[in-house]
């Protein structure tokens, strides 16, 4: 059964630390570059929701939320969780995230999810690592079909927007089984462009 624990990842150029009050200005930066939070289908808050978006995160049972930061210079880049975490069957999910504008095209999504793939199966023994994410975010869609993942289907009418629309969510997952192979062509495109 899996336990998930607070705990510190590090991997090429990102450092993952658990989420605490003390991210709130480095998320604002990471979430100010880009205006992210004018994007619909995303989960970054506005500035001044800020504050909550940390406090929810940390009250959230079965989450474990991270800052992501630039392992050179400790900057804030972004946030990621571990979430939908369900002992009994060994599985839990990621999301919740979301990266800087000057972070996107970059090592970062590869480094951040491969760390927390590799906590996940190899340290935390789980069976199966679960994405969600909105239809018409294609380049989540994108992102996470070349990280190895399959897409499960679609579930219609699923959870409010922040503009009061309904969203359809696109579902995702990754055994166990098929995580070596994974593995091995991200430490590839992290190593080798």
């Amino acid at each position: 059964m899996i336990q998930v624990q607070p705990t510190d990842l590090a991997l090429g150029p990102v450092h993952l630390v658990p989420l605490g009050l003390e991210h709130e200005p480095g998320l604002l930066a990471a979430a100010a570059d880009g205006k992210l939070w004018e994007l619909a289908f995303t989960s970054v808050p506005e500035p001044s929701q800020t504050r909550a978006y940390i406090e929810q995160a940390l009250a959230t049972p079965n989450r474990l939320a991270f800052a992501v930061l630039d392992a050179k210079t400790g900057r804030v880049l972004g946030s990621t969780s571990y979430h939908d975490i369900v002992p009994a069957v060994d599985r839990l999910e990621i999301g919740w995230t979301w990266y800087a504008q000057s972070s996107w095209r970059t090592a970062v999504n590869t480094a951040c999810k491969l760390a927390l793939l590799t906590h996940a199966f190899d340290a935390l023994g789980a069976a199966v690592v679960g994405w969600r994410t909105d239809l018409l975010n294609t380049r989540s869609q994108a992102a996470i079909e070349r990280l190895g993942a399959r897409r499960e289907g679609v579930i219609r009418h699923d959870q409010l927007r922040r503009d009061g629309t309904v969203r359809d969510t696109v579902r995702y997952s990754l055994l166990a089984s098929e995580w070596p192979a994974v593995r091995n062509r991200l430490h590839h495109r992290l190593h080798h462009g």
